[in-house]
């Protein structure tokens, strides 16, 4: 049908998915341009007031983005790719999300439906490929059921535990004229906690002596977040965090007792093992928080697991409480809780936040030309308290998860399933999203190298993060485990040494070099003044391979094997 004969009232496919975004307060899209999903970006144009397209260099990258938008909005992030090789680089994002627990939804132009099935140019089977990946993998062959597939996407993304809604779209869907009615956002439903479960563990609180809480997941909410707060305040309970969770609760709070998660505290592990009661709020218990799935261990304490997914408790390790509910709603219902007798527990508390304070400030007689640990200090000063930090994949990022204090309005966002190339696009989305918040992006010289060029995303599209490139010259999490495993037998993880700052430059951006503790304070003071996007290349001694250990140390050890 010609735009002459349009049916009246009739609208693209494309001119439907755009209309559906509104409709559910989308305002920031990610995503790489291609040919199979031109009616999109189309109806995007007539929009472009309303609904913003963030050109990205990378499906990678713009899959970081929409992922790190959902963590920080708890709204599904969108990104949207072509067929083919941009849905299989936008794969990492997706898996990420899935571990991770964020809502996002990853919108993919498929070939036309009669290609389908003959391995046309660049076609895959996409339900077959993210099919363990996301929550919800669907192709759209009838432009009519768009608004109708958008809402229930959207829904799905959100609801329960939250995660990836994939949704194949094949162009001539998206080219399609048809006359089909907006459908309204889908109304969430909160998952009440059972009274008679929250009676239990009312009880089960009140018997111990030496409890332990602890935080993860997705689908906190602020108002959530207050809550569990006042919880821990009224019972006295030391806390911790999974695995880069640390925003979720306030690291200033007397009750804080640190991240438990690669490279977690030694004194908060031997805690653990003392606790007699385990509280797990959200926290799916993996493999970084579980410390390889040994925390709790068999007879070490009575775990109380809640998590709206009911398949969760009781998936890995045996519970002596599990109770199913939405997050907000269990920290509102806990809030309600009579407290139980705290006193009995104080000075346990008190330890478990002394042994945090003491692990959060390097150790004297550790000085380095460029030391990491007063770095973060320095840094630690500077950020405003409603700060965003994200973190990239790799040993580096002990030092900002050890050193630096988060919850409240100062978030940590990271991606819990360790993959690479997240930082700077994470870092864009988070600017982009509050462009009057400080945002600072570490990341270390390889993951930098994977999705470092979309900080010309950022010049694009005017976000100014503050990076922070960690530059030892090699892979130095491989490098750690090749030298534990295989030692003396390097292979793989040298790096090079590229002129990061210069690279900046070129792009556009700030781009500085440090080399001495001293000098990372001025250079951040400079980098945070300077109005654009910005990069500081700290030049790390190599021989600090983690926050804990060194080359040397490694060396030792298995001398002495």
């Amino acid at each position: 049908m010609s735009v002459g004969q349009q049916q009246a009232g009739a609208r693209t496919g494309g001119e439907l998915i755009v209309a559906s975004l509104l409709a559910h307060g989308v305002r920031r899209a990610f995503g790489v341009p291609g040919e199979s999903y031109l009616p999109i970006l189309d109806a995007l144009h007539d929009a472009r007031d309303r609904l913003a397209f963030v050109t990205c260099r990378h499906e990678h990258g713009a899959a970081m983005m929409a992922e790190a938008h959902g963590k920080l909005t708890g709204a599904p992030g969108v990104c949207l790719v072509t067929r083919g090789p941009g849905a299989c680089n936008a794969a990492i994002g997706v898996h990420t999300a899935f571990q991770d627990s964020t809502p996002m939804l990853l919108l993919i132009g498929q070939v036309e439906r009669r290609f389908l099935g003959r391995e046309a140019f660049q076609e895959v089977d996409f339900e077959a490929m993210f099919r363990p990946l996301a929550k919800h993998v669907e192709q759209v062959e009838d432009a009519a059921a768009l608004p109708e597939v958008m809402a229930r996407a959207v829904h799905l993304a959100c609801s329960g535990r939250p995660g990836p809604v994939v949704l194949a779209l094949p162009e001539d869907v998206l080219e399609a004229e048809v006359v089909a009615a907006d459908v309204a956002p889908l109304p969430a439903h909160e998952h009440q906690p059972d009274p008679g479960l929250m009676e239990r563990l009312h009880r089960i609180l009140g018997d111990a002596r030496r409890p332990i809480l602890l935080l993860g997941g997705g689908g906190w909410t602020k108002a959530a977040r207050a809550d569990i707060e006042a919880f821990a305040t009224a019972n006295l309970l030391p806390v911790c965090s999974g695995f880069r969770r640390n925003h979720l609760f306030d690291n200033d709070h007397p009750c804080w007792a640190g991240e438990l998660g690669i490279g977690a505290n030694p004194a908060l592990l031997a805690r653990l093992s003392q606790a007699d009661l385990l509280l797990a709020v959200g926290s799916r218990l993996g493999e970084a928080t579980s410390q390889g799935y040994t925390v709790p261990a068999a007879n070490g304490p009575e775990l109380v697991h809640v998590h709206v997914d009911p398949a969760e408790p009781g998936r890995v390790f045996p519970v002596a409480l599990a109770i199913e509910a939405s997050l907000p709603a269990f920290a509102r219902a806990a809030r309600q809780l009579v407290p139980s007798h705290g006193a009995h527990w104080r000075a346990w508390t008190q330890a478990a936040r002394a042994d945090y304070l003491a692990d959060s400030e390097p150790r004297p007689g550790e000085e380095a030309v460029l030391d990491l640990g007063r770095v973060m200090l320095a840094l630690r000063r500077l950020l405003p308290a409603d700060a965003v930090v994200t973190v990239d994949a790799g040993n580096f990022s002990g030092w900002p998860q050890r050193f630096l204090r988060f919850g409240g309005s100062r978030w940590l966002l990271g991606a819990t399933n360790g993959a690479m190339g997240y930082g700077v696009p994470a870092a864009i989305a988070a600017k982009a999203h509050s462009p009057e918040r400080t945002v600072v992006a570490c990341v270390g010289d390889g993951g930098f190298g994977m999705t470092g060029q979309e900080l010309a995303t950022a010049l694009l599209c005017g976000a100014a993060p503050i990076v922070l490139v960690f530059d030892n010259a090699m892979y130095g999490t491989i490098r750690m485990h090749q030298e534990r495993r295989y030692p003396g037998r390097v292979l793989g993880t040298p790096l090079g040494h590229p002129d990061f700052a210069a690279l900046a430059r070129a792009w556009g951006a700030y781009g500085d070099r440090v080399e001495r503790t001293e000098d990372f304070a001025p250079a951040f003071e400079r980098a945070a003044a300077c109005g654009r996007a910005a990069v500081l290349q700290l030049v790390c001694d190599p021989e600090q391979i983690s926050t804990r250990t060194r080359l040397s140390d490694l060396h030792k050890q298995n001398q002495i094997r």
